[in-house]
């Protein structure tokens, strides 16, 4: 895909978003890696009014380029892509269902197998930093360590995939989940998947739409 294209793709993962609900406002960011570092949604600039032109690039040592600053919160963007070569997208949102989780401090553990969706048998809430701070992106990395999402803290959650559409379906699966976990909570105390259990579906999730080998 072309410079121009992927810089298309971002507006428009972001204007899904809010068609989504997944995100409001000017909350959130998305991002998607380059040859030499990032693409990134502008700081302050709402999705409605982006163009092209006023997406920022950013390298990998966090030089930014462009007539508009990056997002407030480029530093985990680029702390991800240098720490996982796996990573193609990023998806920051605040929810309305994982915010609220995020902001009691509580991960959405094995109380559905589909959690396994997100890489492991939980997703965890990263501790709370300043938005913005290098603090955020170290807490968000801990918190991604075999993983490809998390909350965090009194904020919001990050989702990371290989393409923009993989992180964006993601990040819609999170938030479901987010509100499953949520409303169990209103009723009882959920009952928990084993991690046995967890590690069959997460074997069973690896070969997940794949063709059977011959």
């Amino acid at each position: 895909m072309s410079e121009l294209g992927l810089r298309q793709q971002i507006i428009a993962t972001a204007l899904r978003m809010n068609e989504l609900r997944i995100n409001r406002g000017r909350s959130g960011n998305v991002s998607a890696r380059t040859g030499d570092g990032f693409l990134v949604t502008p700081s302050g600039l709402p999705s409605e009014e982006t163009t092209p032109a006023d997406i920022a690039a950013v390298t990998l040592a966090g030089h930014a380029i462009g007539p508009r600053q990056p997002s407030s919160e480029w530093r985990f963007h680029r702390d991800i892509y240098v720490a996982r070569g796996d990573v193609g997208a990023i998806v920051h949102t605040h929810s309305t269902f994982a915010t609220t989780l995020a902001c009691l401090g509580r991960g959405i553990p094995a109380f559905h197998y589909m959690v396994a969706v997100a890489g492991g048998k939980d997703i965890r809430c990263a501790e709370y930093a300043t938005f913005g701070t290098q603090a955020l992106s170290d807490c968000a990395l801990a918190a991604l360590e075999g993983r490809n999402a998390c909350l965090l803290a009194n904020h919001g959650m990050i989702v990371v995939g290989d393409t923009l559409a993989g992180a964006l379906a993601l990040a819609v699966e999170v938030e479901a989940l987010a509100e499953q976990y949520w409303r169990t909570l209103q009723t009882g105390t959920p009952n928990l998947l084993s991690d046995a259990e967890m590690d069959v579906v997460l074997e069973k999730f690896s070969r997940y739409g794949k063709p059977e080998s011959s």
